[in-house]
């Protein structure tokens, strides 16, 4: 039980309006009249902690990778054998790789602050930030599409088999979710692309020309947030069911559908919101094998190619933009958990 702003916020079943209808509008406008009645300072000061924890980690990604990165055997250069040693000398002091590995970090630093993530090794000189540009588009199309789609089926799938639990229904969902969790993306996207794309002539086993040849890519990555989702959502969905306040929701005559959508199925969204914070991030920057399968020019093909060639500065460039984006999606879940739940808002603030 609490008492927020002279506003009762607690189990239904002791409210003194006793439905859940009312108990949900009452959770909302207690969090809006906490943000009047305290101000914008804590709402400040809780965006604040959030921004100084997301550069720390950024900044310890960073150092680490760049010390971890030149502890590894080899040079950006080692693969070039037919350069004379004058000639590597001289490249290796035009990238700084001569100079000690502190004072690199400390140069690396001064051009990361500047916006500039340095020029690739393994691609002509290409700038990193250009590279990253050319390969993300196609892997955040492929990723979305599979994020949506498998999202928007993984919910379906996950409150049938809870409405419907102990039936076909139900064993048929798990059995989906099993096989999605199971199966490697890869092992579909193969399969796709040879009796989808070669057997049967419905779409292109490859390539990157249209958005038809983004169909059957993300169509493999989708089966993976389709297993997660359903069961997340299945196993919430019971929890909430069993809740004094759905009780109390069915006693006061609410119809099912109002009972299942407005109110189980929000409440069972929390979890879910959580997985696909760092699912997204997966998906978006690209499944290597998935990929390549496909022929896809998405951010796989960097990270490979920067390991294989020791490209430091691709290496760096990639790591950063995949822990930026990574840390993106967990601020994102922490706001989307407050408009889900407004409860969770005021306590982060309280903090």
């Amino acid at each position: 039980m609490m008492d927020v702003g002279g506003v009762y916020v607690g189990n239904p079943a002791t409210h003194p309006l006793k439905t859940a209808k009312v108990y949900v509008r009452v959770r909302t406008y207690t969090f809006r009249m906490f943000c009047v009645r305290k101000g914008s300072g804590n709402v400040g000061s809780y965006v604040a902690r959030r921004l100084i924890y997301f550069l720390l980690t950024l900044w310890l990604v960073i150092t680490c990778t760049f010390f971890l990165m030149h502890f590894l055997p080899g040079s950006p250069l080692s693969n070039e054998e037919k350069l004379p040693p004058d000639l590597k000398e001289q490249i290796l002091r035009e990238y700084g790789l001569d100079k000690p590995v502190p004072v690199q970090y400390a140069l690396y630093l001064g051009n990361l602050l500047r916006g500039d993530l340095g020029l690739s090794f393994s691609y002509d000189g290409r700038s990193v930030s250009e590279l990253i540009a050319q390969g993300f588009p196609a892997s955040l199309q492929i990723g979305l599409q599979g994020l949506i789609f498998g999202g928007l089926v993984g919910i379906l799938l996950g409150t049938v088999a809870a409405i419907q639990r102990g039936t076909w229904l139900d064993n048929a969902t798990t059995i989906v979710a099993v096989l999605g969790i199971s199966v490697p993306s890869f092992v579909l996207a193969a399969f796709f692309s040879y009796y989808i794309g070669v057997k049967m002539g419905i779409l292109s086993p490859g390539g990157w020309e249209s958005f038809a040849d983004s169909i059957l890519p993300s169509l493999s990555l989708s089966f993976l947030v389709i297993a997660q989702v359903t069961r997340y959502i299945r196993s919430e969905m019971l929890d909430v069911f069993s809740q004094d306040y759905m009780k109390t929701a069915k006693a006061k005559g609410l119809g099912r559908r109002v009972v299942v959508f407005r109110h189980a199925l929000r409440n069972a969204l929390l979890p879910t919101v959580t997985v696909l914070g760092p699912l997204t991030v997966n998906l978006i920057t690209g499944s290597l094998v998935v990929e390549q399968i496909f022929s896809v020019p998405g951010m796989s093909t960097l990270f490979v190619n920067s390991i294989m060639t020791n490209d430091y500065t691709l290496i760096m460039g990639t790591t950063i933009f995949y822990a930026f984006l990574f840390m993106v999606s967990v601020f994102i879940v922490d706001i989307l958990y407050g408009i889900i739940d407004p409860r969770i808002r005021v306590a982060g603030m309280k903090e």
